[in-house]
């Protein structure tokens, strides 16, 4: 993809085609990280931690919970 480096107010700017932040997981107001690493721009999205509201919004009820095998015993563990 190819595009222009344009001019915003007192700054410089580089439109995103939605699909393009969509693929990646993005939307407007998301945060991202822009450094300079052999001689390129680099932008990586930061991943925000997802509250208990949002985790929950996305739960499909899939989970089923069960126990699991942690190996045998190695110390004083209490049963």
């Amino acid at each position: 993809m190819y595009t222009k480096i344009q001019k915003w107010g007192n700054s410089h700017a580089v439109r995103l085609p939605k699909s393009l932040l969509e693929s990646v997981e993005m939307k407007e107001n998301s945060e991202v990280e822009i450094k300079v690493q052999d001689g390129n721009l680099i932008i990586i999205p930061i991943k925000k931690h997802k509250t208990l509201e949002e985790r929950i919004a996305e739960y499909q009820g899939e989970y089923k919970c069960k126990e699991w095998d942690v190996g045998k015993t190695k110390g004083n563990e209490v049963l």
